[in-house]
């Protein structure tokens, strides 16, 4: 299917070269998932489509791109996206781009950053309508929230977007970017993400969840560990209908002695409203609720060869008969996804550290990248779908080496059957189960020594001059 939109060349694979690399073969789940229509106004709507008679066009572009973050985004330099340019355009027959990465790189800085980040939200929230009942949990889409930080390079412009720890010297440490992201628990996919300095009043993760709140649906149930539990921030998801499920913070105390008793260590207790935030106008303060009732509940967690630790859980699901205690520890145990979901990202995808230059430019790689994880999970969906899984029990990495292997077979036309190609692809990705591993225990320390620089404490210009001087 090639997408034709007024005023744009007639090229061939156009948006197509992007959506054809994570399976769009009409006969497979999901195929429907972010195609390259969706692709095409997203961009259009925006008035961002550049270069469509050149070698660096968006649609070019963004493939190249997707495929660098990918490669995990640490190998994988423009070189390497430039060489993929250049073996593309001379299997089509187009014209060939010269080594240089310059025109690349100033491309790719015309990404739009509204559109990319509509097409993550579009992709999780497409992925999740066409969930199968059994993947939600009791008819309901459970979103998982958590904050990461990544770092950048060390540039005027980043360090004052971004602004390194207080505690560092200056030219010692590194910009930071704190990020909070909700997820989903059926399928993995990104469903929002807010992204802000680390240091400074109202940076903080429940600081960055508020300004995503507008994304959650009533039938949403959103997880969350104490950082977020809040009198405060459950009382703006309840007016928004949203159910809630998160664990107790250490400071507010729990008696089980007061409220409705529902059962053992189950109770019911009402929370008092706290006075007025410096963040929160009068205005707003006024139409929050005076008290919540909410469900308290307590369970022990027994691991083998591990000591028992007891988790308090606060909950709008109050109903004891519709919502069992035995399920609602299982549901506040699937918390732990969202940060095996961070660490593929930060990891397989080499977001731990961003490698660009510029405050919009890291905007962009964050969501280029967060684009190529959906598309990845909607590769893990359809595998999932297709064998009878359930898409958090199989690998993401596989799942990206997978699609690196046709990368460009799929983009130049040049696999004699991609059908077959799909097949045999989703049946290797469904048949790396990792969710499963009983008793798995792994000692964080390292066999092999290597040598390691000292650390620096004084910035690199004050040691250049040093050396020079010695």
């Amino acid at each position: 299917m090639s997408i034709e939109l007024s005023g744009q060349s007639s090229r061939p694979n156009q948006f197509q070269v992007v959506a054809d690399a994570f399976l769009q073969d009409a006969g497979l789940p999901f195929a429907r998932t972010l195609d390259a229509a969706d692709i095409a106004r997203a961009f259009a709507g925006r008035d961002a489509l550049f270069g469509q008679q050149d070698v660096f066009s968006t649609q070019i572009v963004l493939w190249a791109f997707l495929a660098q973050v990918l490669r995990d985004g640490k190998g994988a330099a423009c070189a390497q996206a430039v060489a993929d340019i250049a073996t593309y355009q001379q299997q089509v027959g187009a014209p060939v781009p010269s080594g240089d990465t310059g025109d690349y790189c100033r491309a790719r800085s015309k990404l739009n950053l509204a559109a990319l980040h509509g097409l993550v939200g579009q992709t999780a929230k497409q992925l999740e309508a066409a969930a199968p009942e059994d993947w939600l949990w009791h008819g309901r889409h459970a979103k998982l929230v958590d904050g990461f930080a990544f770092t950048m390079p060390d540039t005027p412009q980043n360090q004052a977007a971004f602004p390194q720890g207080p505690r560092q010297a200056p030219g010692v440490g590194l910009p930071i970017a704190r990020a909070c992201v909700v997820l989903s628990l059926a399928t993995a996919a990104i469903c929002d993400l807010a992204v802000g300095p680390c240091a400074g009043k109202q940076t903080g993760e429940p600081a960055l969840l508020r300004q995503l709140l507008a994304g959650f649906d009533a039938n949403d149930v959103v997880v969350f560990d104490r950082y977020f539990c809040s009198y405060w921030m459950l009382a703006l998801l309840i007016q928004r209908g949203v159910a809630v499920c998160g664990r107790l913070h250490q400071c507010r105390r729990c008696d089980f002695r007061r409220g409705r008793r529902l059962g053992h260590r189950d109770h019911l207790a009402t929370w008092t409203r706290p006075e007025c935030p410096p963040w929160m106008s009068q205005e707003m303060y006024a139409q929050m609720p005076q008290r919540l009732t909410l469900r308290e509940l307590e369970f022990t967690v027994v691991e083998p060869g591990r000591r028992t630790h007891t988790i308090t859980v606060a909950t709008t699901l109050t109903n004891p008969d519709a919502y069992p205690k035995q399920q609602i520890a299982a549901l506040y145990a699937c918390r732990w996804n969202v940060e095996l979901d961070i660490r593929s990202i930060k990891q397989t995808l080499g977001l731990d550290h961003a490698r660009c230059k510029t405050p919009a430019m890291v905007l962009r790689q964050l969501w280029v990248t967060l684009l190529a994880y959906n598309l990845i999970r909607k590769v893990i969906a359809t595998a999932a779908a297709l064998h009878g899984r359930q898409p958090r029990q199989l690998g993401f990495t596989l799942a990206c080496q997978t699609l690196l292997s046709s990368w460009m077979l799929l983009a130049t036309g040049a696999c004699r059957d991609p059908g077959e190609l799909w097949r045999l692809a989703l049946a290797r990705i469904a048949a790396n189960p990792v969710a499963d591993r009983p008793g798995r225990i792994e000692p964080r320390v390292l066999k092999r020594r290597r040598h390691r620089y000292p650390l620096m404490k004084c910035s690199r210009q004050v040691l250049r001059t040093q050396i020079a001087v010695a």
